[in-house]
């Protein structure tokens, strides 16, 4: 007789690498503001702070990009995701292919990182003198 093997599972850490598992850990952070290091063999090449805009899965044309203003996803390209919990609760993603590795963790604004919280845009007036010019009233005749 045989059995089929029970799923896995996973508590706060794992190594997932089937593209169901990959797009199931990644959907939260669709939406979110991440930060992102981009590492090739040892070396950090680059790293920011984007959106997530997009995460895909059935889609081999789409690529995934990084970039400031937005960040696009694909499972398909990366071997693996490493994903560990941090103290705080949040997870860090490890976006793994090859020696090359992306790791993404949240961003969360007014976190005291290196986002700018959001203000309402100043206009100093002190430097200047409000004044009213009337026309002048002329009566014919």
């Amino acid at each position: 007789m045989s059995t089929v093997p029970p799923a896995k599972f996973f508590v706060n850490r794992g190594i997932v690498s089937s593209r169901t598992d990959l797009h199931n850990l990644l959907r939260p952070l669709l939406k979110q503001t991440v930060s992102y290091r981009y590492v090739r063999g040892k070396e950090l090449v680059a790293y920011g702070t984007g959106f997530v805009e997009r995460i895909v899965l059935d889609d081999p044309d789409a690529s995934t990009y990084f970039t400031p203003l937005s960040i696009c996803l694909n499972v398909d390209s990366f071997e693996h995701l490493e994903f560990d919990t941090r103290p705080d609760q949040l997870l860090i993603y490890t976006l793994v292919q090859g020696d090359e590795r992306v790791v993404i963790e949240f961003a969360p604004i007014g976190s005291g990182g290196d986002l700018p919280l959001p203000r309402q845009l100043e206009f100093d007036t002190s430097g200047f003198v409000q004044m009213e010019l009337l026309g002048l009233d002329r009566e014919d005749g």
